[in-house]
């Protein structure tokens, strides 16, 4: 079957961060290798430097690119309209790259993959996020706010995990069981970020993650991955359990290593109660596309939300995409299916490349 040609712009870097701009480097480069079909896509990459520089390389590697010209958000909005993509796939991992970005392509008139900037915001903003789904009807741990490691308020009940209230991969994260560790671990936090979430620690038990894709019209959960815990050895998850870097210091996902995680079998009693939570999580945070719901189920098998990860970067290795796999939707169809949900989402009229192909379906 002959596919009508769709325009993707890979949106890809960081205006912020070395080590994000390097992350999404790490997942672009897979996710445009893995997605490649000159039958189906015309392929450009827009990558944002931590200086806010833009350019338009041909190729991703490690390294930040240094081909093209370098380009001030004027000149390069000038070059997207030359390059008139049908669609933004975004994989920027920052705060600003999830939202201000993405929004940037929402004044153009480009449609994006995925959830929207506000979605995003809501999504990084932990608070908020937990907020949002306990009115939608999830469990929660009971949790609260702190902005300052020198007036932190009357001690919580211990044992409690702090972690910054705005941030990643489980950066600045602590489990606290002894009253002097409360302070430092403030402290650690507030490093990654301007406030603080402290809250109740669920013993481990066992820890899942639900991804939510729309189909046809319908909320499908993928199965379930969980990850080893252990109240001993291993009570929560750190930043080594997802990333590492290799001998030549170049940074590579270690979560999908031997032992790292495993598929939950659907007839485990909570597949149930975690994919009905995972739709209401879905549900109450307006997401678009797809969705990824972090849960902790305590001994009794109770589900209890952590976080929501909102993005994919359709690298095989992307937790959405795997998942999905498992479930015998392969990368290129749920590709396909993303791209064109977002591409049927263009303004009928826009100043750009939307319309140049209709998306594959």
């Amino acid at each position: 079957m002959d596919w009508p040609t769709v325009r993707l712009l890979h949106l890809v870097g960081s205006p912020t961060s070395e080590f994000l701009a390097e992350l999404s480097r790490l997942y672009a480069r897979d996710a445009v290798a893995a997605t490649a079909d000159p039958a189906r896509y015309e392929v450009a990459v827009a990558h944002v430097a931590p200086d806010g520089i833009w350019r338009f390389p041909r190729s991703l590697g490690a390294a930040a690119p240094d081909d093209g010209p370098a380009l001030d958000v004027g000149g390069a909005l000038a070059r997207v309209r030359e390059i008139a993509p049908d669609v933004v796939v975004p994989q920027m991992f920052c705060l600003p790259g999830m939202t201000a970005y993405r929004a940037l392509f929402d004044v153009l008139g480009i449609p994006v993959v995925g959830n929207p900037p506000e979605v995003m915001a809501l999504g990084a903003d932990k608070p908020r996020a937990r907020a949002l789904v306990a009115h939608g009807g999830v469990d929660v741990p009971d949790g609260r706010v702190v902005r300052s490691a020198s007036s932190p308020g009357e001690p919580p009940p211990l044992p409690v995990v702090v972690k910054p209230a705005d941030s990643d991969n489980s950066l600045g994260m602590t489990l606290v069981r002894r009253p002097e560790q409360y302070g430092p671990a403030l402290a650690a936090a507030l490093e990654h970020s301007g406030a603080a979430l402290v809250e109740r620690y669920v013993p481990a038990g066992r820890e899942v993650r639900c991804g939510v894709i729309e189909r046809h019209g319908e909320l499908v959960c993928l199965p379930l991955e969980e990850y080893p815990v252990d109240e001993d050895a291993a009570p929560v998850r750190l930043p080594a359990d997802k990333l590492a870097r290799d001998q030549e210091g170049e940074l590579g996902l270690v979560a999908k290593g031997a032992g790292r995680a495993w598929t939950v079998d659907a007839a485990d009693p909570v597949t149930g109660p975690v994919q009905e939570a995972a739709r209401r999580c879905y549900t109450a945070m307006g997401c678009r596309d797809y969705g990824l719901f972090d849960f902790r189920i305590d001994r009794q098998g109770r589900p209890w939300f952590l976080e929501a990860g909102l993005y994919c970067s359709f690298a095989p290795g992307s937790v959405i995409t795997a998942m999905a796999e498992r479930a015998g939707i392969g990368l290129p169809d749920l590709f396909a299916e993303m791209v064109a949900r977002a591409a049927a989402r263009a303004p009928a009229t826009s100043g750009t490349g939307a319309g140049h192909g209709s998306a594959p379906r």
